[in-house]
């Protein structure tokens, strides 16, 4: 290991490291660490200036941005309040219900759409249903997240992540249905029963929900008709953007300037209510990931498999799971499907399809074990934040790193007897 490598493995252990430590802030940490990237990357050659200024990608910010705008504006006509109440109101005031609702509504939103836009819509209702009912909104919160990370699992759009494999793969949309949704629909259940079970203690006890009717809570019908129909076209031009060749981030930002211009609420006013520490923190990690790849080190680390796993296809493909989604709990699972795609395309006489779904479930079910395990997490605790409550680096680690070992327990299994790797 030469020394740029040296300096960019401590930068990047120093970054996790302040923000475990609540040091300073998670974003603050973030944007340090790319600042020293940036520095010893310039100064020991590692990338020139042109190529750092390709570190942050502007569609991610732009799709991120766009949906945060269109969320607020949605927000504060009501509709979320207005779900959120007919919610309470269906489940009787009974608080397991109402957990198992936000966490079957997380994981199903999420098999069609973005993370961070599923995560912002189930959160929205979350610590709505959580101040009506006068609850800790964490477990609600935490548990959307996770069941979130598990949603789009098995879509070929439901994460970056899946969309980078399934290019480097071939692989169709139906192709990864018929690979994997077994497998997920299983991990559902497992993740929800797991979850219930840290968190029934904190769920409260059942209340009598008074009579009410709903719509008395939108004050404004005009824009709660206008921002209904707009989050129909934000969803449906979400779904079908690729038929109409419109890329993820014009749909958003598009549906973003439709909002502002017809909710008529100050934009300034709603610019100051974005989500921007995440932003931020998205920014800077971004640039810290990157100048680990300029050093070779990912690609190397990527190599060795080839060495360790040989010709066992069960070995082949445990081994690309467990690497792949330990490597997503602390790396963002966007540069490690980036780093292991061009292995498996190198692969020869081994069950391929078995190591495309390896990669797929290691890279998505990795993505929730620690609070650095990606921008679905971050968005969530800093949801927490704004709404007064404080999760810390080791609770949600508790929670994410159990729950993600159990999904890769269950998924060895799984592709062991679905590609029929034994015998």
């Amino acid at each position: 290991m030469n020394s740029e490598s040296t300096i960019f493995i401590v930068i990047y252990l120093f970054t996790l490291l302040s923000a475990a430590l609540e040091m300073v802030p998670i974003s603050v940490a973030a944007l340090l660490g790319a600042f020293l990237t940036v520095w010893f990357g310039l100064s020991y050659g590692v990338f020139t200036y042109e190529e750092a200024t390709t570190f942050i990608d502007i569609k991610i910010l732009g799709l991120l941005i766009g949906t945060m705008i269109v969320f607020e504006v949605a927000y504060r006509s009501g509709l979320f309040r207005l779900m959120a109440l007919y919610a309470i109101k269906i489940s009787g005031g009974d608080p397991r219900l109402l957990f198992i609702f936000v966490c079957l509504t997380s994981a199903m939103v999420s098999m069609f759409l973005s993370d961070s836009t599923a995560l912002l819509m189930i959160a929205a209702a979350a610590t709505t249903i959580s101040k009506f009912m006068d609850q800790n909104p964490a477990p609600y919160v935490v548990s959307a997240a996770i069941m979130v990370n598990l949603g789009g699992t098995s879509t070929l759009i439901g994460s970056v992540s899946n969309m980078v494999i399934g290019v480097n793969a071939g692989m169709s949309f139906t192709e990864f249905v018929t690979y994997l949704a077994p497998c997920e629909f299983i991990l559902w259940a497992l993740t929800m029963a797991v979850l219930y079970s840290m968190y029934k203690r904190a769920l409260g006890k059942k209340k009598v929900v008074p009579t009410y009717d709903p719509w008395e809570s939108v004050k404004d019908r005009g824009l709660f008709n206008k921002s209904a129909l707009l989050l129909v076209l934000f969803l449906g031009l979400f779904i079908v953007h690729d038929r109409l060749n419109l890329s993820p981030e014009a749909v958003a930002l598009g549906c973003a300037v439709l909002a502002l211009s017809l909710s008529n609420l100050d934009p300034s006013d709603i610019f100051r209510s974005l989500d921007w520490e995440t932003i931020f923190f998205l920014s800077g990690f971004s640039i810290i990931v990157k100048g680990l790849e300029g050093t070779g080190l990912l690609a190397n680390l990527s190599q060795s498999f080839l060495k360790v796993s040989g010709n066992n296809p069960i070995f082949a493909t445990v081994i690309m799971l467990w690497m792949s989604g330990l490597a997503s709990s602390v790396v963002s699972n966007i540069a490690v499907a980036l780093t292991f795609a061009p292995m498996i395309q190198e692969i020869h006489g081994l069950n391929t399809s078995a190591l495309w779904s390896a990669l797929v479930l290691g890279t998505n079910l990795g993505g929730a074990a620690t609070p650095m395990s990606g921008v679905v997490v971050v968005m969530a605790m800093n949801t927490l934040k704004r709404e007064g409550t404080t999760v810390s680096f080791g609770e949600f680690t508790k929670v994410g790193s159990l729950t993600t070992l159990i999904q890769l327990g269950f998924s060895t299994i799984y592709l062991i007897l679905r590609f029929g790797l034994v015998g």
